[in-house]
């Protein structure tokens, strides 16, 4: 009896965590293409590039996905069981609610474990894989293309404008070429009545063969200095002006220059790089006084003979400390304790930036490792307050679980993304930051745990509405006696 109910629960649980966690995806997609398709649109990518960009941007959702899918699965799963009154069949077999979700802890404790690992192993390598191909997407060059009536500089140097295009594509008319290449920063224009366009050298090269046209060149003059230009006209039956477009050519970068990125390590690379961080962030402050001790003659000066420091009387001053320098030498004097104070300031003021970035850098390497953990707890927090807030409600299909996964899913991502900035500007803890939002709703899954298992209607809308009727019935009571 109580194996066929597991199985029950198990197979009540898998198909809506399944739909979720894909609806979610997709809906996660459609974010990250609405986000860079002006860098995707234009550009002549083959679609094994996008397709290879989404499947790695799919592989980073999947730490904000799977948190969400596994809160509306749970929420769907014991909302449908409440709502067929199959839980009530459930507790009346003399199985508890508590025993009842033991089998769906341990397989989302076996997701959870699958979480980390995924986060471990394969999340830096997609993070790599996607943070390099998007570098190279972002900055490849649209292609080139040549409308009617609009003057086109993609290519550097040149301004090429048409007046019309045949239906080919090919053939143009009423060319105009400004060529700004020339040396001395003289220019050069095109003009021809008809041009046939083409590529060679594996779409590298671009040709355009102008028939019946002029070619103006302005040049100096001669000889020296002469304020007048030269002014050249060439006319032409049928020449050839060739463009290099190599750069308009896709190109990967090496995923090398990547590596070293915080989301692109795992924990072993994250505890070596903050290890090496933290070395030199101790070696910077303890060089600080190196760099100062030449200014401060107390601790520079030793009596090479004895090794003592010979001590004279200094006079007693009354008013100010400048009266101890002789007059003659005072101005330079102040002038040169000036400049040593400002020497001073400047070594400090960058010494204290460079403590500052290494500060960062550490602080950013125990974000990303506790990352690596805080996705698998947060499965299982999610699901502690899924399961028994489903139970509670008693309301299966995409109704209200959506809303009520929705609300508890903004509140823990709201509180991890603001915890997360403090511990990335220095004004919390990297550790506190991270865990903040899943200690804040631990006690909240325990609370709903409670509540599920004791049968409270913590939800129920008609017990809040009879509770209010008699609290209102009460007052009508008193107003009756007192008339």
């Amino acid at each position: 009896m109580v194996k066929k109910v597991y199985l029950l629960i198990v197979k009540a649980f898998i198909s809506p965590f399944i739909v979720t966690f894909f609806i979610v995806m997709f809906v996660l997609l459609m974010l990250f293409l609405f986000k860079y398709i002006d860098d995707l649109i234009g550009k002549g990518f083959e679609w094994y590039v996008i397709l290879q960009l989404l499947w790695y941007a799919s592989a980073t959702n999947v730490a904000m996905a799977l948190p969400l899918a596994m809160l509306l699965s749970s929420i769907m799963t014991f909302g449908n069981l409440g709502e067929n009154s199959e839980l009530v069949a459930i507790k009346a077999a003399g199985i508890s609610l508590r025993k009842a979700m033991m089998p769906l802890v341990i397989l989302v404790s076996l997701l959870s474990i699958g979480a980390f690992l995924f986060s471990d192993y394969m999340l830096p390598v997609a993070n790599l894989k996607m943070g390099s191909l998007l570098y190279d997407v972002r900055n490849q060059k649209a292609a080139f293309l040549i409308e009617e009536g609009i003057f086109n500089n993609s290519i550097p140097g040149y301004s090429i404008r048409v007046q019309k295009k045949d239906k080919d594509g090919r053939t143009l008319h009423n060319v105009l070429i400004y060529d700004q290449t020339g040396n001395n920063g003289s220019t050069s224009a095109v003009i021809a009545k008809e041009g046939l366009m083409y590529k060679i050298d594996n779409d590298q090269t671009l040709v355009l063969l102008l028939k019946d046209g002029i070619r103006y060149e302005e040049s100096p003059g001669d000889k020296g200095y002469n304020p007048r230009q030269r002014f050249t006209r060439f006319r032409f039956k049928e020449t050839e002006q060739k463009f290099d477009l190599s750069a308009f050519q896709y190109r990967r970068t090496d995923e090398n220059l990547f590596k070293t990125n915080y989301a692109m390590l795992n924990l072993r690379q994250l505890k070596y790089y903050r290890d090496s961080v933290t070395k030199q962030s101790d070696s910077a402050s303890k060089a600080i006084m190196s760099y100062l001790a030449p200014s401060y003659r107390l601790y520079s000066y030793t009596n090479q003979g004895t090794g003592k420091i010979t001590v004279r009387n200094v006079p007693v001053y009354r008013n100010n400390l400048s009266e101890l320098i002789p007059a003659k030498s005072r101005t330079s004097s102040i002038s040169y304790a000036v400049s040593e104070a400002r020497s001073i300031k400047e070594t400090l003021d960058s010494r204290s930036e460079e403590y500052k970035a290494y500060q960062k850098s550490i602080r950013r390497y125990i974000i990303e490792f506790n990352r690596k953990f805080t996705l698998s707890v947060s499965c299982l927090i999610l699901f502690s307050i899924g399961a028994p807030l489903g139970a509670i409600i008693r309301k299966g299909g995409l109704g209200l679980p959506v809303v009520m996964s929705i609300i508890f899913f903004l509140i823990y991502h709201i509180i991890s993304t603001i915890g997360e900035k403090s511990a990335k500007e220095g004004t919390m803890s990297p550790i506190a930051g991270m865990w903040i939002a899943i200690v804040v709703l631990t006690p909240l899954g325990i609370f709903l745990t409670y509540k599920a298992t004791s049968d409270s209607a913590i939800f129920d809308i008609d017990a809040y509405r009879i509770a209010l009727m008699k609290f209102l019935g009460r007052f009508k009571k008193k107003k009756k006696i007192l008339n």
